[in-house]
């Protein structure tokens, strides 16, 4: 118990931080974000959430539907591939619809000396963000969309056409509204990583908060500034973690069995065209043509970027990635173990305290742990220069020290997800079995639930490693002088519009990325199978 409230304790200190801001008003720059700032903030934040919940919602469920309930040509490559827009970062997405459609890009271009073609939308605007954001994050409401429509399977559908109603509508009345729960958890992932996003809105130069408290921290040098910004986005993220957990509790739904889910709708041949088209040419915009413009990118720059510094952009975020995955799965199994020894409400809500941190923008953690840390280093500086002469300017401050307890507190949820379910399906009889034999709480730990846990611990590494080599926000906020990775070169070259110099980096995140994709979609396979 002690181990999960020192976990809870961790994660609401960037919180507390932040919000004590309030009390350290610096000057005129509290008015001057009121008057200047904030306006324009909210409104784009507003403007973004709308945007990208339609777009999530009508491209993953729509998807889902298809892949779960209807049968057309390709649709088992599809079911897994729809899944690889996760591989590919939102900001990546971002660089590569800027370079191929600006105005200066080459389908523009063609498009005016071909065929003379010109006014199309402009990529750099607000339908561009959400248009990209939207992409980059429908799989969130598919892949849980996907499972809810697979548990209906085709009798939902059928019970509702034997009450009289059309095909079209026994969707909208009976499947869709069965579905909502889930439907509602993956839009509120898409949501929250939407609020938290920092490279595409850098990207596009569409200002949020987390693009505001960076240029706080950065331009104005002003920390309490960058807090007080960080304290109010975290009332945008608390209010969309309220809804989905009362989306979640007001609503209950059973299950049909397997059976059911195995009888698939069969579209007529006009139909599977069209469910084939739609599904290839989202797959195709979301995932296929980036990654083939990385790879066109990459071949022309590859010869003069490629040196030693892409060695150390690459072994930094290895490292940060390995070291950070290690602590989010050893405090993962404690947290969740903990859980298993000392079940209870009051367990239960210590854990959820504790993984709240996945809903934290990296923005937000960056600057709430940095403000203690710096806090506690000037104090063991003025101590240590009282009592020992210390003349240094850093402690703690210059270390990944920050860095890796914002991976942490940013990312436990990654991890306890997968163990605490692995640790559900191993039954108690198990564990009282071991103990009538005289194996102790360790023992137990180290002996039986560890070999049994391997898969599950395996997932929820893997899961964290990837994370952290895509987060952008806590990387580019914290890291130690000279110790940029492949993230910041991203940031880096697309500040400067480089983006086939940028495309080398992020195809090497890309390729990271496809790992947990992987997992996710062999876990499904099995879980199904």
């Amino acid at each position: 118990m002690l181990i999960a409230l020192a976990v809870a304790v961790l994660v609401m200190v960037p919180v507390v931080v932040t919000f004590s801001s309030f009390a350290q008003v610096e000057g005129d720059i509290l008015p001057h974000l009121a008057k200047f700032v904030l306006p324009e903030l909210v409104g784009n934040t507003l403007w973004l959430v709308l945007g990208v919940g339609i777009g999530v919602s009508v491209l993953g469920v729509s998807l889902a539907w298809l892949t779960a309930m209807c049968e057309f040509p390709g649709r088992r490559v599809f079911d897994w591939a729809l899944l690889l827009p996760l591989a590919l970062p939102a900001y990546v997405t971002a660089f590569v619809a800027i370079g191929l459609l600006d105005f200066t890009g080459p389908l523009q271009t063609w498009l005016r000396e071909s065929w003379r073609i010109t006014g199309l939308p402009e990529i750099r605007s607000r339908g561009g963000v959400i248009l990209v954001m939207s992409l980059a994050l429908y799989p969130y409401v598919y892949l849980i969309a996907r499972n809810a429509f697979a548990t209906q399977g085709a009798i939902a559908l059928e019970a509702a056409q034997s009450l009289g109603l059309s095909r079209t509508r026994g969707f909208f009345r009976v499947a869709l509204p069965m579905a909502r729960p889930w439907i509602a958890a993956g839009l509120m992932l898409a949501l929250m990583e939407t609020l938290a996003d920092f490279g595409t809105m850098a990207i596009f130069n569409y200002d949020t908060f987390t693009t505001a408290i960076y240029k706080a921290w950065y331009s104005l040098f002003s920390l309490p500034a960058a807090a007080q910004l960080a304290s109010i986005l975290i009332l945008f993220v608390l209010v969309t973690v309220v809804f989905e957990q009362r989306s979640r509790t007001q609503m209950r739904y059973g299950a049909v069995g397997r059976s059911a889910a195995s009888r698939r709708i069969s579209l007529s041949p006009a139909l599977a065209g069209l469910a084939f088209a739609y599904a290839g040419a989202v797959l195709a915009i979301a995932f296929l043509i980036p990654v083939a413009q990385l790879a066109l990118w990459t071949r022309e720059v590859v010869a003069t970027d490629l040196d030693t510094r892409y060695w150390s952009f690459t072994w930094h975020s290895v490292l940060l990635a390995g070291i950070g995955a290690l602590m989010v799965v050893a405090v993962a199994l404690l947290l969740a173990y903990a859980g298993r020894q000392r079940p209870g409400s009051a367990m239960l809500w210590t854990q959820r305290l504790a993984t709240l941190g996945y809903a934290f923008p990296g923005a937000v953690l960056a600057v709430g742990l940095f403000i203690p840390v710096a806090a506690l280093d000037n104090w063991l500086i003025d101590t240590g220069h009282a009592w020992f002469g210390f003349d240094g300017t850093e402690i703690l401050k210059g270390t990944l020290l920050v860095m890796l307890l914002a991976y942490l507190v940013r990312f436990l949820a990654v991890g306890f997800g997968p163990i605490d379910s692995g640790l559900h399906r191993i039954t108690r009889n198990i564990d009282e079995a071991a103990k009538n034999l005289g194996t102790g709480t360790g023992a137990l730990l180290a002996r039986v639930h560890l070999p049994m846990l391997r898969a599950s611990l395996l997932t929820a590494g893997a899961l964290a490693f990837v994370d952290i080599m895509k987060e952008m926000p806590i990387t580019l906020m914290t890291r130690p002088f000279g110790w940029d990775t492949l993230a910041v070169r991203v940031f880096e070259m697309t500040s400067e519009g480089e983006w086939e110099r940028a495309a080398l980096p992020s195809l090497a995140i890309v390729i990271a990325g496809i790992i947990p994709v992987i997992l996710l979609t062999w876990r499904g396979a099995h879980s199904h199978g």
